[in-house]
């Protein structure tokens, strides 16, 4: 399949500096933190959590804090750390959302962090009766790892990004039924955002906040859009 698509140019190293800047964005949402009032969720969901390519689960203990005070049911992938091997993963992760649905009896919702979000985009093509939703933070759904920073690793390893980037392109053919929330940011210096950017699938919301990276997982008001896109109906 061919997708057609704006020049897209992976994030350069002063781009990757702006990560640097977490400890900085953590002084201006400390009031946020302070005032921010989980409440009760409208309708609890079982949600499983993605980290990102290189995190494993803990990464993501500070989202999962606030939804379980939210009153959602969440767990980690189960996977441990994301070591990028998508489709092992991908078949991997069904044994944990079969669980889920077979203790709780209703669709889960997937938020993956960059490559978790991915995979879970994946997942959720592959099997939609078994997921309610999909929340991506910073997910390159154009590329696969060609417009990230982590695209020289990639390339050391053998790994033909073009090759990569076509099958990335030829997913499309099978179509997302599942609704998806495309959380990305401008000041994104690990994916280049416009590869975060879906315009080919019929049901995807994307949602723009000014954060690093590594601030998604972390920065309140995307805690906010987590938990309100996990109770939509």
């Amino acid at each position: 399949m061919t997708i057609e698509y704006e020049p897209i140019s992976p994030p350069g190293r002063l781009d990757a500096l702006r990560e640097l800047r977490l400890p900085i964005d953590a002084l201006r949402w400390a009031p946020s933190w302070l005032a921010m009032r989980p409440g009760r969720a409208r309708r609890a969901r079982t949600v499983i959590l993605l980290p990102g390519f290189g995190a494993g689960p803990q990464s993501m203990r500070v989202m999962e804090g606030f939804l379980r005070r939210r009153g959602h049911r969440v767990r980690d992938w189960g996977l441990g750390r994301n070591t990028g091997d998508v489709r092992r993963s991908r078949a991997q992760l069904a044994g944990v959302v079969e669980e889920a649905l077979a203790m709780h009896r209703e669709p889960v919702v997937l938020v993956g962090w960059s490559l978790g979000g991915y995979i879970a985009r994946e997942y959720a093509r592959e099997h939609p009766q078994q997921v309610h939703r999909v929340v991506t933070l910073g997910s390159p759904v154009i590329g696969g790892p060609r417009y990230t920073s982590t695209a020289e690793w990639y390339r050391s390893r053998g790994h033909d990004l073009e090759q990569v980037e076509r099958a990335v392109a030829d997913r499309y053919a099978i179509p997302l039924r599942v609704p998806v929330t495309a959380v990305y940011s401008k000041r994104d210096g690990i994916v280049a955002w416009r590869a975060c950017i879906d315009r080919w699938s019929p049901d995807v919301r994307h949602v723009e906040v000014s954060e690093t990276h590594i601030g998604l997982g972390f920065a309140p008001r995307v805690l906010a859009i987590v938990a309100e896109e996990a109770e939509r109906d």
